[in-house]
């Protein structure tokens, strides 16, 4: 029996090859699309469960609570106190692993090159499962000498493997000292949060354990693996008990000499929570932090695809079925019940679900690097070895094979055969289900071409707003503890060169601090150290007072430059001749000579800042800002090249294009563009073969009616528009539904952003007109087919 479902699935699917393929494609392309998310979802709930004691393990993370209770801010960052204290004084913390990034010199040969190393504890290999291939996971990490390397940077640096006991150069403050690989690690698994080339030993002094305000100087992570059946909220009570019991004093003077009147209370965050946390993201040497968010776009756009394309099966097998009317009367005559025809439509559904599938896996091995590099992922078709994803994989083959089949099965069946069998039957009704199934499907589709428009709106607004200063043709180069001697050395040299327009300095990354305004007030801001070249090169304007000058001597001492921000913070109508008090360093007191109109130095995803501009003599430049004339970028990049090689020998030139570098801020931005826009073409494709089947339906319904009104004198164009004008309606009354959801839908999404487009009606304007356009384009070829057929074919059997 089966068999001879399987055999009359086959030829039906051969004898209709141009709806067999339709539906096959939608299907293939619906699945597919399934298994990718599937696939993504899968890798990323996994991250950081590979561990043997991933259940036990937690990053120690804290609240700044207010003295009204509230929760002013939270931190994952921790110092070098809070692991070795908690475990020596709590019997549930069994053991700590602290664990920060930094960037050292590495020397190689004669070439120096920065290198992003990660330094941690001996206990590393203890608590993490990382396979240490050679070594002594024990000791790997026990002398303050020591490295462990993965086997590709042993590769990369001594050409083999086999590097236990080679040495390597790194630059321990002026000098470059030799450590000793002690172990060779496996490299690390993509779904985790920890992935190192290069680990060190951390070094803490008995001093520095002996220091109580080293409870506040957090910078980096610390990871504890407490005993079996631990309470969690008794032991954050114990962790916070000690805090103040040890760091009373600490606390104290913390509030007399920088008046901190908020309260740090710790907590545990659960290790496998880390990576999908918004709250408390991965930083200071963990990677791939990701946002829920992403997994749920994701899985609407996989399931809408589906989801459509399992409309397309419904809609195109009852636009068939008149074509089958008779074979379906012949069958019950000779004896078929409504079960086994039952049987044999769910059969065909499943055969031709069983081909998409097939398909829909290879469809997956051709795409998946270009998904790969969308979703910033590096997945492969080998995750599928898990029991739990291949059963998901066959619930989702047999929901959609049930889901494609059921209904059109049931309908199908209830034929009444001597009404078939005389050519009086007709599908009675308004078709109430398909039309409802097409409104959805443009209803999806409305709401992803809208979506789509608002993220290109967006990623257009951030790449092409006016930052504030001028980034073409600025290049920078960093150079660590740049001293004010070394500095204008490097001006000199660098603009003996006609490509070199300028060059100015400044502070290397973000320098955060607090000062005392108005006698009281305590403001926070970002501290810029700069020379008098840096607001003209990147055309800054000074809206009030003056710039700083090289000529006068207590510009570096006695004044300040502050933006807008910290003009309206601060809450000043004169800002000129004010004073900004940095009350804890010695009461240092700067005046006020200038205002800096505000500029997105940040990315736009953050607001502006206060900032605060000083020319102070102890604090070091870091960068150097470089403005090249126009079409002289290898001209230019060879003569700074050459010049920095020559007064900074031990030193690794970097150099990068500022624009591009404002460009990359966006490049989560931009590949989700990519990615809405993937999703609404094959939405509106899949939707598109639904219509066409909805119109084939309706056009075998009204072939006879089609052909008196022709008789009659009926006009092409009248028919074409007869045969149109409903399935109008239908995508005019998807948009009722899909506008508003996909408004508040994107308001919502960009939110998150403080410089953000408005959505205005041209996005919706243009979504209806491309809807409108599709659906018509897809109408009139069926429309025109039936208009232009000869009526004598279609009254001949009346």
């Amino acid at each position: 029996m089966l068999k001879n479902y399987f055999i009359l699935s086959l030829r039906n699917l051969v004898r209709n090859r141009i709806y067999s393929l339709i539906n096959i494609a939608g299907l293939t392309i619906g699945l597919a699309a399934a298994m990718l998310i599937l696939l993504y979802t899968k890798d990323e709930v996994s991250y950081d469960r590979f561990h043997a004691h991933q259940d036990r393990l937690y990053r120690i993370v804290s609240d700044n609570v207010t003295p009204n209770g509230d929760v002013e801010g939270k931190s994952t960052i921790t110092g070098y106190l809070q692991g070795p204290k908690f475990q020596s004084t709590i019997p549930e913390v069994l053991s700590f692993v602290r664990y920060h990034s930094t960037q050292l010199d590495v020397k190689q040969g004669t070439e120096v090159k920065s290198q992003e190393i990660y330094l941690t504890d001996s206990s590393f290999f203890k608590v993490f499962s990382f396979p240490l291939l050679k070594g002594n996971p024990k000791t790997a990490l026990q002398h303050p000498k020591s490295l462990v390397l993965t086997e590709e940077m042993a590769l990369k640096q001594f050409g083999t493997t086999d590097a236990l006991g080679k040495v390597m150069l790194i630059k321990d403050k002026e000098t470059f000292e030799p450590y000793t690989v002690t172990g060779i690690a496996q490299k690390s698994p993509q779904n985790s949060s920890i992935k190192f080339d290069i680990l060190m030993p951390i070094v803490v002094t008995e001093e520095e354990i002996q220091n109580k305000e080293n409870w506040f100087n957090m910078f980096l992570n610390t990871f504890v693996l407490v005993a079996p059946g631990t309470n969690i909220s008794t032991l954050e009570a114990k962790m916070n008990r000690i805090y103040l019991g040890d760091a009373k004093d600490a606390i104290q003077s913390m509030h007399e000499k920088y008046n901190v009147k908020n309260t740090t209370y710790y907590r545990l965050q659960p290790f496998t929570d880390m990576h999908l946390s918004k709250e408390l993201p991965v930083v200071n040497g963990l990677q791939d932090g990701s946002n829920p968010m992403f997994s749920y776009i994701l899985s609407g756009i996989a399931l809408f695809i589906l989801l459509i394309a399992c409309i397309n099966f419904v809609n195109l097998t009852l636009a068939r079925s008149l074509k089958r009317a008779k074979e379906i009367g012949v069958r019950k005559v000779v004896g078929s019940g409504r079960k086994q025809l039952i049987m044999q439509f769910m059969g065909e559904s499943f055969v031709l679900c069983s081909i998409a599938f097939g398909l829909a896996i290879g469809l997956v091995e051709i795409i998946l690097p270009t998904f790969n590099q969308l979703a910033d992922k590096k997945l492969a078709l080998s995750y599928l070895v898990d029991v739990k994803l291949i059963a998901t994989y066959i619930l989702l083959f047999l929901l959609t094979g049930a889901l494609a089949g059921f209904y059109p099965a049931l309908v199908l069946s209830s034929y009444n055969p001597v009404q078939t069998l005389y050519n009086r039957f007709q599908i009675s009704g308004k078709n109430y289900l398909q039309k409802s199934l097409v409104v959805l499907q443009f209803s999806l589709a409305s709401f992803l071409i809208i979506a789509t428009l608002t993220i290109f709106d967006q990623f257009s607004y951030l790449t092409h707003k006016d930052l504030g200063y001028d980034d073409h043709n600025l290049i920078t180069i960093p150079k660590s503890n740049l001293t004010r001697t070394e500095g204008k050395l490097l001006k000199e040299q660098l603009l003996l060169n006609p490509a070199i327009e300028d060059v100015a300095l400044k502070n290397r990354g973000s320098w955060g601090t607090s000062a005392r305004i108005n006698k009281d007030q305590d403001i926070q801001f970002s501290y810029e150290t700069v020379d008098a070249t840096y607001l003209p090169l990147l055309h800054i304007p000074i809206i009030k007072g003056r710039n700083f000058s090289g000529e006068l001597p207590t510009d570096s001492t006695k004044s300040v430059l502050v933006n807008e921000s910290f003009v309206k913070e601060a809450g000043w109508r004169n800002p000129i001749g004010q004073e900004v008090n940095f009350w804890y360093n010695d009461n240092e007191r700067y005046t006020v000579v200038g205002v800096v109109k505000d500029h997105h130095f940040s990315a736009l995803n953050e607001k502006i800042r206060p900032q605060l501009f000083t020319m102070k003599p102890k604090n070091q430049y870091g960068m150097a800002f470089i403005k090249i004339r126009p079409h002289t970028e290898t001209v230019s990049l060879q003569h700074i090249e050459k010049v920095f090689k020559k007064l900074f020998p031990i030193n690794p030139y970097i150099y990068t294009f500022r624009e591009q570098e404002n460009l990359k801020n966006y490049e989560s931005e931009a590949k989700w563009k990519q990615i809405m826009l993937f999703g609404a073409i094959l939405t509106i494709f899949i939707s598109c073969i639904g219509l066409f089947g909805l119109a084939t339906l309706s056009a075998e319904k009204r072939t006879k009616e089609i052909g008196i009104r022709k008789v009659l004198g009926a006009s092409v164009s009248s028919i074409v528009q007869l045969l149109s004008i409903d399935f109008i309606k239908l995508v005019g009354i998807s948009f009722v539904f899909a506008f508003p959801v996909a408004w508040f839908a994107a308001n919502k999404w960009l939110e998150n952003y403080p410089y953000r487009t408005d959505i205005g009606w041209s996005i919706f304007l243009l979504t209806a007109a491309l809807a409108m356009t599709i659906a018509l384009l897809t109408v009139s070829y069926q429309a025109i087919k039936s208009a232009l057929a000869n009526p004598v074919k279609s009254l001949r059997t009346e």
